[in-house]
């Protein structure tokens, strides 16, 4: 495209359409229709990827992505989680992200038409001539479940179909095509462009991921500079729907691991809309372990100074003040606190403070030749917290050390620093005991190690810790349950939620696809690992579970999210509970039990990510005549239904799609 002159100078076309979008897009996050009024059947993650299409609540699951393709296909690049830095907002039935790969600039729309059915529309701009393969939206299809690919090459007389067969696919191939269809065995896909558009099917030399990719081409090599060139097209799908009635086999005989209930993480940042988050919070869910910031760097800014003697002198930093009050507020409700240290100060710490990655390396490691004034100082902090606000710390960690934010240990430093530290804590008279690990991720079990098989370590780890942001497969949780079995102490997640980089596009906060997968991801961890609690990220305007009242910007009156309501519906379990085996006969249903035979009283937790069915079910003790069912999805919060009967340990109920549902015999 050429450019064009106007008063205030000569403007490219294509980088003026760009910034007038992009100051559309952040008008309309003041214009935003709250995600559970909006008519929603496109799973679209905020990086741009759709995940499949709801149609009478069930997914018909597939995944698209955004793809530069270069080097003669040797280089692909796609958009995905954590991969680039997306923007995401809903406007009524449109989901809208802008996202850039390489100088390559993306904006994807995705309206909802009516149920399975979406309008796609993609934006393409350069701020180079493109020296790529080319553009592509891409769609990845599992081949163990797609079993054909098949349309029209042309809109004459006479027609020109093709039809590859998917599973018998062993080479490239390329068509052009207005529409196509992609056939399953109880679900089809179908693709209409708005003009003839270049297919292009490549398997996956994956052997284990059995994929196919299908890219489907947005911008040409050689584009010019500045353009900007758009594709539209409607995706739609259609399934069998899966409504088949749903049985719970729950198993009382076994009792496992405790479960004190759900807690949260209350590290201030934001002073002006914390307060109303956390009164919220603490007013309307009953929180069983609350997690703090130890405010290292305003605590003892320099190593000579005496940070008792200058609180005294009420020469107390404001920060490390309201950090205090705020442990001593869930101390007085009887909550106990994790302190975890995010911010060391320069002294204590090798190198110049790293608050960013340099080189990809995070944070700074302690300086070794000062442990007994590190000691001192922490120490200093939890008897100053202990004297003067009678609030005691039942446990202590830095957080996410293995990666460095922004304490970088290794796992043998780590081991030293349990041992170190915990018998100074000992020392001098304090009850705190160590975290071992509040790692950043799921998958880093092996920072534990040396700590976990060091039986000198062993008398100071208070408890296992690990954050949720990542790899929390089955397999890897059961390996984190493993160790605290051989330890024998609790197993706690100090972080819980699915997505570290979600502050970037908040609104993804009040969508479905955020909403369910955080909240099938706590009831698996409670059924998989069995933890003593699942600490929220945040109890405060980070991460919020509320909306409006200024928070991200937006300046409706405060309100809970569906988000709030799952957390409180989980943190209504019975204190004192144990975790109890139940299976479930169908799959998309996530389930767990937890319960106490002395008490009679037992509650199961049930994620429906499916369509609604009937549910039953079976195990519970004769005794039991009758139990509650409560209700969180989209339309109801923390419903309470009618009292349902228990006949012989048997109860039937119903699950609504997309739902949350918890029995209580209390």
């Amino acid at each position: 495209m050429k450019s064009f002159e106007n008063k205030t100078g000569v403007r490219d076309w294509g980088a003026t359409f760009f910034k007038q979008l992009s100051l559309c897009l952040l008008i309309c996050q003041f214009l935003v229709i709250p995600g559970n009024a909006a008519f929603s059947q496109a799973q679209v993650e905020p990086w741009g990827n759709i995940m499949g299409m709801r149609v009478n609540g069930q997914l018909i699951p597939f995944e698209s992505s955004l793809a530069v393709v270069e080097d003669k296909w040797r280089q692909i690049n796609a958009t995905a989680q954590e991969h680039q830095r997306p923007k995401y907002i809903r406007v009524g039935n449109k989901q809208i992200v802008t996202t850039k790969i390489d100088s390559i600039n993306f904006v994807e729309t995705i309206e909802d038409s009516k149920e399975g059915t979406a309008d796609v529309n993609v934006a393409v701009s350069s701020n180079g001539v493109v020296k790529k393969d080319a553009v592509f939206f891409v769609l990845s299809l599992p081949l163990d479940a797609y079993i054909s690919a098949g349309g029209s090459l042309n809109t004459v007389t006479p027609r020109k179909y093709f039809d590859i067969k998917l599973k018998a696919f062993n080479q490239d191939s390329t068509v052009i095509a207005r529409a196509i269809n992609f056939v399953a065995a109880k679900q089809k896909l179908t693709l209409l462009f708005n003009k003839p558009t270049e297919i292009i099917f490549k398997k996956s030399d994956n052997k284990t991921n059995k994929i196919i990719r299908v890219y489907f081409s947005l911008m040409d090599p050689g584009s010019q500079k500045d353009s900007v060139v758009q594709k539209t097209f409607t995706i739609k799908a259609s399934g069998t729907i899966d409504n088949a009635p749903i049985t719970f086999k729950l198993n009382t005989s076994k009792e496992g691991r405790a479960f004190d209930g759900f807690g949260g993480n209350f590290r201030l940042q934001n002073p002006k809309a914390d307060p109303q988050v956390i009164d919220y919070c603490l007013q309307n869910i009953r929180v069983a372990w609350g997690r703090v910031e130890f405010p290292w760097s305003f605590w003892q800014s320099e190593e000579n100074m005496d940070p008792v003697a200058a609180a005294k002198e009420g020469k107390l930093n404001l920060h490390v003040q309201q950090s205090l009050e705020m442990a001593a507020r869930l101390g007085k409700m009887r909550i106990p606190i994790i302190l975890s240290g995010w911010f060391p100060p320069q002294w204590a710490v090798v190198g110049k403070l790293n608050m960013n990655p340099v080189n990809g390396v995070w944070g700074n490691p302690l300086d070794s030749t000062k442990m007994d004034e590190i000691y001192k100082s922490i120490t200093d902090y939890i008897l100053y917290l202990k004297n003067n606000y009678n609030t005691d710390v039942a446990l202590f960690s830095f957080n996410e050390s293995d990666l460095g934010i922004n304490v970088r240990v290794t796992p043998l430093q780590h081991d030293a620093l349990i041992k170190g530290l915990g018998a100074y804590f000992k020392l001098h008279g304090l009850a705190t005991k160590m975290l071992l690990s509040d790692n950043s991720d799921a998958t880093t079990y092996q920072f534990i190690y040396p700590a976990l098989h060091d039986a000198e370590a062993k008398p100071y780890i208070g408890a296992i810790s690990f954050h949720s942001w990542r790899g929390c497969d089955n397999e890897t949780l059961k390996k984190w349950k493993a160790a605290a079995d051989e330890l024998k102490v609790p197993l706690i997640v100090g972080e819980g939620s699915i997505d570290a980089a979600a502050w970037n596009y908040p609104a993804i906060f009040e969508e479905q696809i955020y909403i369910m997968q955080e909240i099938e991801l706590y009831v698996r961890l409670l059924a998989v690992c069995q933890p003593l609690t699942i600490l929220q990220w945040q109890f405060t305007s980070d991460y919020s579970p509320m909306a409006g009242g200024g928070i991200f910007g937006n300046d409706e009156p405060l309100r809970p999210t569906q988000r709030l309501w799952n957390f409180k519906q989980l943190a209504s379990t019975p204190k004192g509970l144990f975790s109890m085996p139940v299976s479930c006969n169908r799959p998309g249903i996530t389930v767990a039990a937890v319960g106490d035979n002395k008490k009679k009283v037992y509650t199961i937790h049930i994620v429906n990510k499916g369509a609604a069915r009937n549910a039953t079910l079976t195990g519970l003790p004769a005794s039991v005549k009758n139990i509650n069912i409560y209700t969180t999805d989209k339309n109801n919060s923390v419903k309470k239904g009618t009292s349902l009967k228990v006949i012989n340990g048997t109860v039937k109920f119903y699950v609504n799609s997309e739902s949350f549902t918890t029995l209580i015999k209390e």
